[in-house]
């Protein structure tokens, strides 16, 4: 067995041992996600993890100590072939010349797959000078012993399509395109709270009736009381999951699989929960929030302006001491970006902080999902949400625009949500590897029932004609 062939079989017995490796370190981590695991199981599965790190470690160092073998060996082959002048003359030097045999870069003997000729066509490419002195020295070698065979080729013209087992393609796999995702903007911006560890169902008291303050007409005469009251609001928790079945041949011998399946599964959870809190039936918040109608064949910006403030005295009007001034208007993208196309030489009369005068407010840049998107004329920050529905009305082509105050927006999560749970020994019968992405959640708005919507025939489909 030659040295090369050593070499190829140590770096064969490394990658057995990585991928025992991940395999081992995979089961441990579905272990702990298991809600009956012992310190027995998860001892045992640390110590399975351990050995399968000490094997990897071994594996390295014995195709590192081959390597350096190698790397040796060539240095002393071309040690061999380099020709220092002595600065000698011997008798008869001018007059006679020897030919000799110098040993080829490239032997088939010492390198029967061609190995170290593809590490240097690498290496080469990557600017390693020295692979591509060794390239040239072949190339020259090829043109001594086989010109004939070279001139011959030289007249004939071939493309790349002569050699479809030799031109191989590049797979991007670093650039693939994931699909793109509405996200959880307005499920970001929400006030948040860490979800309770037990249950299904949060219990939260709300006071509906309030003690009572008069002033005593006389003096003795009894003072007013109230007997006040509450209402418990029962809010379920909900999960949200996602599961997908894939082959072991795509995880073993693909490249980046699991990790695109996994992304794109978490950004659907995270969309999942977003459309939920706005568009689900009876708690949604379209579905509680106070409707505000404008209607208009031809809308405006500087119409539907006038709408919003309404919305925003109303919010205020249903928290009163209890608002906390962090209102947010919620919209689509389609409605921030229609806003953004009026122009006009009107402007508000009052002036609001942030906000240039003569101008409809202010666009800050973000991209999607980044946050508050700019502020109204009025101060209000804006968030920019594509879960909001735009198939509403009579016509099916209306969306809406949400008033609320942020503190009275509450979102519980599991703090380790979402979870993963990667099952091999469900589909090993046909090979298939089950990957479940989950997590629970709870949200309200009705804690302190406040929030507005805009909708009607004024929010159908945008025209963008500056107006």
């Amino acid at each position: 067995m030659t040295l090369a062939q050593m070499i190829e079989q140590a770096r064969t017995a490394l990658q057995t041992a990585i991928a025992a490796r991940q395999q081992a370190q995979e089961g441990l981590m579905a272990l702990r996600a298991d809600p009956n695991l012992t310190e027995e199981a998860v001892t045992s599965a640390v110590a399975a993890r351990d050995a399968a790190d000490a094997e990897v470690t071994r594996r390295q160092e014995a195709l590192a100590a081959l390597e350096a073998e190698q790397a040796r060996e060539e240095e002393i082959a071309r040690l061999s072939r380099q020709v220092e002048p002595t600065g000698a003359r011997t008798p008869g030097q001018d007059r006679h010349v020897r030919v000799g045999a110098e040993e080829r870069t490239y032997r088939p003997d010492q390198d029967p797959r061609g190995a170290r000729f593809q590490r240097d066509v690498i290496a080469a490419f990557r600017g390693d000078y020295e692979a591509q002195a060794r390239l040239a020295r072949h190339m020259q070698e090829e043109r001594v012993e086989r010109a004939a065979a070279l001139a011959a080729n030289e007249e004939r013209a071939v493309g790349t399509g002569a050699f479809g087992g030799l031109v191989i393609p590049q797979y991007l796999t670093d650039l693939y395109a994931p699909l793109a995702r509405t996200a959880r903007p307005f499920a970001d911006a929400v006030r948040q709270h860490p979800l309770p560890p037990t249950g299904m169902t949060a219990e939260l008291s709300r006071v509906t009736t309030g003690t009572s303050v008069d002033n005593q007409a006389n003096q003795h005469d009894a003072v007013s009381e109230t007997d006040i009251d509450d209402t418990t609001i029962s809010i379920p928790v909900r999960t949200a999951a996602g599961q997908q079945t894939v082959s072991r041949q795509a995880l073993e011998r693909g490249t980046g699989v699991e990790e695109v399946i996994l992304d794109d599964l978490f950004r659907a959870y995270a969309s999942r929960i977003d459309t939920t809190m706005l568009n689900v039936a009876t708690v949604g918040l379209s579905a509680v929030a106070t409707a505000v109608a404008y209607t208009d064949a031809s809308p405006t910006t500087a119409e539907l302006y006038p709408k919003v403030i309404e919305a925003l005295s109303g919010v205020e009007a249903a928290l009163l001491d209890q608002a906390s001034g962090e209102n947010l208007a919620v919209m689509h993208s389609r409605r921030w970006y229609w806003m953004q196309n009026a122009m006009g030489t009107s402007y508000p009369l009052i002036t609001q902080p942030g906000v240039v005068a003569q101008t409809l407010g202010a666009n800050y840049a973000e991209t999607y999902g980044r946050g508050v998107r700019g502020i109204l004329p009025n101060g209000t920050p804006v968030i920019v949400d594509n879960n909001i529905a735009t198939n509403l009305g009579a016509g099916t082509n209306e969306d809406e625009i949400y008033l609320v105050d942020r503190r009275e927006c509450h979102l519980w999560e599991d703090p380790s949500a979402p979870m993963y749970i990667r099952a091999e020994q469900t589909k090993a019968a046909t090979l298939g590897v089950l990957m479940v992405v989950y997590g629970y959640y709870a949200f309200t708005f009705q804690r302190q029932p406040h929030a507005h919507k805009i909708g009607g025939t004024g929010l159908v489909t945008p025209t963008f004609t500056g107006v």
